[in-house]
């Protein structure tokens, strides 16, 4: 059975994918977390994340392109902007407390990133949840 972790990083592939300019990826995200094995509850956790994120696309975009320091946006690289995605949605609108929220979305880029990935993940989503309120 996949974790919650698993699911999560299902979901930055899956925000990668429509990041690269695969629009139509919401057609084919049950056969692509049946691929990764996130099943039952997993895959409910998974498709509610991508499903809020993708809903709330702008919002989670401003709030990261607010707190991104002398970076732009557009030079983010994929796999970055997917998990700052993802765990910025979480912060604004999940209810797990964000230190949580950014421990996963560290060692998701661990994963994925390059080596200087996680310490800029951790310092824009922790000016993220700082600021929360405001926005």
């Amino acid at each position: 059975m996949a974790t919650r972790h698993q699911a999560r990083m299902a979901v930055v592939s899956l925000l990668y994918a429509f990041d690269l300019g695969n629009g139509n990826i919401a057609e084919h995200t049950d056969e692509i977390l049946e691929e990764k094995k996130i099943r039952n509850k997993q895959k409910d956790f998974a498709l509610t994340l991508y499903e809020g994120v993708m809903a709330n696309i702008t919002p989670v975009d401003i709030a990261i392109v607010k707190h991104l320091k002398d970076w732009d946006f557009e030079r983010l690289g994929a796999i970055e902007r997917a998990t700052l995605r993802l765990a910025t949605y979480e912060i604004l609108f999940g209810e797990l407390d964000s230190a949580v929220v950014i421990n996963e979305a560290v060692e998701i880029t661990k994963a994925f990133g390059t080596e200087q990935s996680p310490k800029f993940i951790n310092g824009v989503l922790d000016a993220i949840s700082k600021d929360k309120e405001v926005i």
